[in-house]
């Protein structure tokens, strides 16, 4: 059998809706797009989100803020403050215009979006933008998805100007190929499969910001506000006052670390975890996978120490406000203090001395914290229910929650993850 000479393989991509064989066309960007307007260059300071004639889309959005498809109606678009219609009548856009920001401080520039959604709005591109119109009529959002996926993107890199802000010019822009099927209706399906995916991920990404605003607010209402003695919502069954209690009272033991040699390698192939400031993540209490695992010998020799199972690991320097609820034997750096053999129910300790640090925290909000003391810290008050039934209740109603959020988590980056491989898998 002759090999096939990998030039004149098919312009197909690897994953196809049924019914459409025919190989992909490939053209050069000029030959595809133009561009028909100009865009200005306002500052943020020349932007309103209350009120004005003509909105601006800015090229930090296009970066950070906007899906692949902006649809003009929903997703938040400045005005320009002091606009004069006939100014920028003549550079108007329309629906499926890909604007695209032309810099940026990393390889995500040349990101785009594609207009949709527009009616009677006057929508103009703003600073740092460059707008293509396809010459021919290309799908509802085909363009959006293909032109933001690696697909397309990679050609972009090798085109990239600048060290501490990358740009591309149009001039570059025209030096790419853009690929698409002949048949417009499997540019339709495409599109339409891409925007049903990105609406089910924004479904999920609103009940996981749902559940988080709920979190805050049991958080707020099932402990003690500073002043009162017990808290607003309760479960029922208890009635008395809450004790006031310092963090060092809520366990028999504390416990520092230490870092072992980091040159002596027989130190660091042993079983016991080992867990440092960067293996914790914010607002996350339960599920840390440490990275590194050191032996008896890496805890004798230094100042880290075994601590028991059923501890909290609270960061105490670097990265200071994070803990963690540790359910097996460990040893950690010189950033925690651990709390061992609890005095309190370990799940209701866990989110007393979150809703605690995060009070801190807040209290000195706009300042540079490196770090609190262990008396500092032990020295902190609490309140803590007289009754172990109440503690064990809010522990596991507040750990369910977590659980939950946890759960919309692992949904939401599976579909993210899907998103990507479907974007490498559907376009030439």
């Amino acid at each position: 059998m002759a090999k096939i000479d990998d030039s004149v393989k098919k312009k197909v991509p690897e994953l196809r809706f049924k019914g459409f064989t025919d190989d992909w066309e490939e053209r050069k960007f000029d030959e595809c797009f133009n561009f028909p307007v100009s865009t200005n260059s306002l500052s943020r300071a020349l932007l309103n989100y209350d009120e004005g004639d003509i909105q601006s889309v800015h090229y930090g959005d296009i970066l950070i803020k906007y899906p692949a498809i902006l649809n003009v109606k929903n997703d938040k678009i400045p005005y320009i403050t002091d606009s004069s219609f006939e100014k920028y009548k003549s550079n108007l856009l329309e629906n499926g215009d890909l604007i695209f920001a032309d810099a940026a401080e990393d390889e995500t520039v040349g990101k785009a979006v594609e207009v949709n959604g527009l009616t009677e709005e006057n929508l103009v591109a703003g600073l740092h933008t460059i707008v293509a119109r396809s010459k021919d009529k290309k799908a509802e959002f085909f363009l959006g998805y293909y032109i933001n996926s690696n697909t397309y993107h990679r050609q972009l890199l090798r085109l990239i100007q600048g060290s501490k802000v990358s740009s591309i010019s149009k001039g570059n822009l025209q030096k790419t190929l853009v690929s698409f099927p002949k048949d417009f209706e499997e540019q339709q399906k495409i599109g339409a499969f891409f925007k049903q995916l990105d609406e089910t991920i924004a479904l999920h990404q609103r009940k996981l910001d749902l559940l988080k605003e709920q979190k805050k607010g049991y958080l707020q209402k099932m402990f003690p506000k500073n002043g009162e003695k017990v808290p607003e919502l309760r479960f029922a069954g208890f009635a008395d006052d809450w004790e006031q209690r310092k963090l060092g009272n809520l366990s028999q033991d504390t416990i520092g670390g230490g870092t072992p040699k980091t040159s002596v390698t027989e130190y660091w192939n042993g079983e016991i975890p080992w867990i440092q400031s960067s293996d914790l993540a914010n607002d996350k209490l339960y599920g840390v996978l440490p990275k590194k695992f050191i032996t008896e010998d890496a805890v004798k020799n230094s100042a880290t120490k075994l601590i028991p199972a059923n501890s909290i690991a609270i960061v105490t320097r670097v990265g200071v406000g994070k803990l963690a609820f540790m359910p097996y034997e460990f040893a950690s750096s010189q950033d925690f203090l651990s709390l061992s053999n609890l005095q309190v129910d370990c799940n209701f300790g866990m989110y007393s001395i979150y809703k605690m640090l995060q009070r801190e925290l807040n209290n000195i909000q706009g300042t540079s914290i490196k770090g609190i003391t262990k008396a500092d810290l032990l020295d902190k008050e609490t309140f803590v229910p007289i009754k172990v039934e109440e503690q064990q209740k809010i522990g596991s109603f507040f750990k369910q929650l977590d659980d939950i959020i946890d759960l919309h988590q692992r949904k939401l980056d599976l579909l993210k993850e899907q998103k990507k491989g479907f974007l490498q898998k559907m376009f030439v």
